[in-house]
This record gives C-alpha cells, sequence and structure tokens, in this order.
C-alpha cells in the first residue's frame, strides 16, 4: 500500500521532518492496517522526534514514524485479529504484551516489555523509492506510529470504537483519548482514586494535567483543586475547567511554592494527593513537601535520564507518604475510552476545551504551538479522501 506519512529523519528543531510519500509492508498475523483519521500530539514525541541520535537517550532513532494517540477506521488485519475488522473505528494507544505477570494482574500500561513494544519499534515503512518488503522507516512507535495516513498498528494498541457510533469528526476531536486524557484523567480516578474529600495540587497544565483537573472537579469532584503551571492562559483555563486555586511558578521560590500550596488546604496540612506532569526534580520535591502525612505523591512526566531526586528517608518514613510513578492512568483501554467517550457525551469532559485542529500538512506549526504553550492539545487531521 502507498500513502503519506511525517517521516523523521532527525530531530524537529533541526527542521528534519518532512511528509514524504511511503510504502507499508503487508501487516502480520498480529496487526492491522489502520486509516488515520486523525492525532493528537503529545509531548513524548518531541523527547522522541526532537533529540539527537547520537545523545543517548534511550529509544531515539531515526528515521522513524512518530505518533501515538491516533484515530480511524481499519482497512485490513493479519489473520490473528479478532478484535476488529475491516470497516470498524478504532482509537489507538499504548501496546502490551498481555502475557507477563503485570498485564495478567496489574496495569497493563507497565507491562514489563512495554519499553520494547512502545519505545523501539521495527522497520514498517519504505520510502517511495523503496521497496514495500524491505522496508528502512521505523514505526509501531506505541504500537501505532499515527503520523501516517495509513498505518500499521499492533492489535494489543487498537480499541474498537465501532459500538460507540462515533462520526468522522468526533474520532478526530477525541483522538487525544489515547494517551495525554486517558494519562491525566486516569491519575485521579483509577491510580489516586480520588474523591470529594481529597485535597489534589496537579503540576503542569498541559494535555495531561488539564486532563486531571477536569476528572478531579466534574468527575470525582474533589475538594481541593490546585493547578501549577508558569503559562498565564494555561492557569486560566484550569480555573475555568475547575480548579478551585492556580499558583504561576514563574517566580515562586521552593519554599514559598510550599507554604501557598499547604495555606489552602485544610488545617495547613497540605494535599492528600499530588500529580507531577512536569518530571522537574525541584517542583516534584516540593510536592513531597506539601503533600500531608499518608498522601501520596505521583509522577506522571518523565524524567531525561541524568534527572535525579534526593529524600530524606527518616522524615519520609514517618510520614508514610508514598511516591510511586504511574503510566497512561493506570487504564485498561478497552474499557476506559469508552468510559471517557459517555463522559465527554454528558459534559463531564469536554475534550473540546483542549484541542486545537491543524490539517497534518500543517505539523510544524502544530508542534510549534504546543511547544510554544499556545495551544494545550494540537490535532492533526487527514482530509477524507
Amino acid at each position: 500500500m502507498e500513502s503519506k506519512a511525517i517521516v523523521a529523519r532527525g530531530p524537529f528543531s533541526q527542521r528534519k521532518w518532512t511528509i514524504e510519500q511511503v510504502k507499508l509492508r503487508e501487516p502480520r498475523d498480529e496487526e492491522a492496517i489502520v486509516e488515520v483519521v486523525a492525532s493528537g500530539i503529545c509531548h513524548t514525541d518531541l523527547h522522541c522526534g526532537d533529540t539527537g541520535a547520537d545523545e543517548g537517550v534511550p529509544a531515539v532513532y531515526y528515521p522513524r514514524v512518530l505518533g501515538h494517540e491516533g484515530a480511524g477506521y481499519v482497512v485490513k488485519v493479519g489473520k490473528a485479529v479478532t478484535k476488529v475488522k475491516p470497516g470498524d473505528a478504532v482509537f489507538m494507544s499504548f501496546a502490551a504484551c498481555g502475557a507477563c505477570h503485570v498485564c495478567r494482574s496489574g496495569p497493563p500500561s507497565h507491562c514489563i516489555n512495554a519499553f520494547n513494544l512502545n519505545f523501539m519499534g521495527e522497520p514498517v515503512f519504505a520510502s517511495s523509492s523503496g521497496s514495500a518488503s524491505n522496508p528502512d522507516i521505523g514505526g509501531r512507535f506505541f504500537g501505532q506510529s499515527s503520523f501516517a495516513r495509513h498505518t500499521i498498528a499492533s492489535a494489543s494498541s487498537l480499541v474498537n470504537a465501532s459500538a460507540l457510533h462515533l462520526t468522522r469528526s468526533d474520532l478526530a476531536l477525541l483522538a487525544p483519548l489515547g494517551c495525554g486524557l486517558q494519562t491525566g484523567s486516569g491519575t485521579v480516578l483509577n491510580v489516586a482514586q480520588a474523591g470529594p474529600d481529597d485535597a489534589i495540587a496537579i503540576v503542569g497544565l498541559g494535555g495531561v494535567g488539564l486532563a486531571a483537573v477536569m476528572a478531579a472537579s466534574r468527575i470525582a469532584k474533589c475538594k481541593t483543586i490546585i493547578g501549577i503551571d508558569r503559562v498565564a492562559g494555561r492557569l486560566e483555563l484550569a480555573r475555568e475547567l475547575g480548579a478551585t486555586h492556580v499558583f504561576d511558578t514563574t517566580d515562586s521560590a521552593f519554599g514559598e511554592l510550599v507554604k501557598r500550596v499547604k495555606e489552602v488546604t485544610e488545617d495547613g496540612a497540605g494535599v492528600s494527593v499530588a500529580i507531577d506532569t512536569s518530571a522537574h526534580p525541584g517542583l516534584v520535591a516540593a510536592q513531597i513537601a506539601y503533600t500531608r502525612y499518608m498522601g501520596k505523591i505521583i509522577q506522571v512526566g518523565t524524567g531525561m535520564p541524568e534527572s535525579f531526586l534526593e529524600v530524606h528517608m527518616q522524615s519520609f518514613m514517618v510520614s508514610g507518604k508514598q511516591y510511586f510513578g504511574a503510566i497512561q492512568g493506570w487504564s485498561r483501554k478497552e474499557e476506559y475510552i469508552p468510559q471517557l467517550v459517555r463522559w465527554w457525551r454528558e459534559g463531564k469532559f469536554p475534550v473540546e476545551r483542549l484541542v486545537k485542529m491543524f490539517a497534518f500538512e500543517e505539523f510544524e506549526d502544530a508542534l510549534g504551538s504546543m511547544g510554544q504553550g499556545i495551544v494545550v492539545k494540537p490535532v492533526m487531521v487527514w482530509e477524507d479522501e
């Protein structure tokens, strides 16, 4: 099959991403070809696509097709695929092996094979002058590589949406459910299991953080919701979406931020749940400091290889606090993404407040607007053929 894709042949900031004519190899037994309607852009796409291949960051290589918040329609399936059929609407999300002890008993986003399945990929696409039987452009990023008009996706990444009766426009709007929006909301609802008695602080008000604000306000109904960022527009949007307090970290010292958060919580004890999307060690340290005894500090942001955190062991033990990481909101995506769609229809999860649509040909503007904090969640859309 011939199609188009955004091929990263080097870092985005070096203008080495271009739309190219490509050829897809045939799907294997456990794969499907998907016509992509739209794909959201996540910071992880830049994490893996705006870093030099010689900088020693795991999972960075070129050439490849990125993208991991795709939605579209199944075109063809491998002979072992039973969960979808040609014509089905699908969301694309993370890949998991389904067989390890974590997949069997815990959240599959922490699959012990997740790194290889989601980040390492393999050749899927060939340039127009090459042979589809001998592809040389990496694909299957998060099992999908959705920055393409057509892509090969792992069956484990697919969520069948045919029973949801979504229009093509609905699929485009909701494409980010596959990663960022399920991560933010799921961290509140599935990981923290927050409720009306909780005071929650969310650091970083991008797509993940604002999805967490919406879930905390409109679904969990937390009593105190604190949004923390340094972009004024995002702080204001957080208020509109339900944050009870917002703090700008632009000129805020460590001690001042800790003091301000504690001041707005009951008895000055601090928050019961802190969610970090920044992976900035100083901000994570502040969260540990302003979280109350027996509270949870949940790291969602991906730290760089040189990032470390110091914890005073005795006081941390005495406080009974928990600091741990969570991926993809611990969601079981086949059930959780349809639930997010239902909440969207009920007005509890207003995805449209976060999204701005771009044509795929405008990918440089879309990525730039996210990097500058102008757009929370850019979504790139292919025209209907």
